[in-house]
């Protein structure tokens, strides 16, 4: 048992370490958008399984797609380091990808079948607005869609 417990204590310590180096701290933001790219992988795969459109390919550039977010995060850590150590950088990019990882969740909910709170349609144009980015809506639908073009597969 002593065993693990060293072991558990050392990924720990290096895990806190390297989050520390690459976000500048565990925040509540990037806490908030690590549950937000878990939900939207895990919405995303329901969706697809309920659709009959699951391909493990897709999915495997899904993940990519959400590493590349904690990259372009810590990124920007390190731009507003440079910069004099203040976070405007960091978190206009974390208030991006919240929004853009939230109007993906109520995608895929709604590809799911269920229907869409208006609130959390409200709170995409929040986080728009502190992001720097304006969404667009371009349909009846009532929905906000992305403030950037999407590659498709």
């Amino acid at each position: 048992m002593g065993e693990w417990s060293h072991v558990i204590k050392t990924i720990s310590a290096v895990s806190g370490a390297l989050m520390g180096y690459m976000f500048g701290g565990w925040s509540l933001l990037i806490h908030l958008l690590l549950w937000f790219v878990i939900v939207d992988w895990l919405t995303g795969w329901a969706a697809a399984w309920i659709n009959g459109e699951l391909k493990s390919r897709k999915g495997y550039f899904g993940i990519a797609r959400k590493v590349a977010i904690f990259l372009l995060v810590a990124l920007s850590h390190f731009i507003d380091n440079a910069l004099g150590g203040l976070q405007y950088f960091q978190n206009a990019v974390v208030f991006f990808y919240l929004a853009n990882e939230l109007l993906s969740i109520l995608e895929n909910v709604g590809r799911m079948g269920l229907p869409v709170p208006k609130v959390l349609r409200k709170a995409i144009e929040i986080f728009n607005e502190k992001s720097g980015e304006k969404a667009v809506e371009d349909d009846d639908s009532g929905i906000a869609h992305r403030p950037i073009d999407r590659l498709e597969e």
